[in-house]
């Protein structure tokens, strides 16, 4: 069904951290009820993932907090999001949560990819990354 859903093509390679993949890998099986479709989508992107130890992660690659810069092909619309977990989602602040379609379809990507993705409507859209911008970490 993932294939399907995520047009079955070719997809671009994905980096993740260790910690945090585990994070969002329960979170997502934890989701797999409420929101099967996007718990079963993200789940195949982690698992075909290059799992990196957290301090070897590439600084490009969008995480949990990153700030991403991107736009849809199809409608040449740019946005600016940062990709947080559910409870920390708010819309109108630019927050959107991994457990949404776009978060899922941002997860590990990196600037420059490209990726073609369901909406929440299920039509196919061509993302690009143009920036990631990680947090502050202290």
């Amino acid at each position: 069904m993932y294939e399907v859903l995520t047009g079955g093509g070719e997809r671009p390679p994905l980096h993740l951290g260790e910690r945090e993949s585990d994070l969002v890998s329960n979170l997502a099986v934890r989701a797999e009820h409420r929101q099967p479709l996007v718990a079963a989508m993200l789940l195949a992107e982690i698992d075909r993932a290059e799992i990196h130890d957290d301090a070897n992660l590439p600084g490009d690659v969008v995480t949990l907090g990153a700030t991403v810069k991107f736009v849809d092909e199809r409608t040449a619309r740019l946005r600016t999001v940062t990709l947080v977990l559910p409870g920390d989602a708010n819309i109108s602040l630019g927050r959107i949560s991994i457990l949404t379609p776009i978060g899922a379809a941002l997860y590990g990507l990196s600037a420059g990819q490209t990726i073609d993705w369901p909406d929440r409507t299920g039509e196919q859209r061509r993302i690009r990354i143009l920036a990631v911008e990680q947090p502050v970490r202290t």
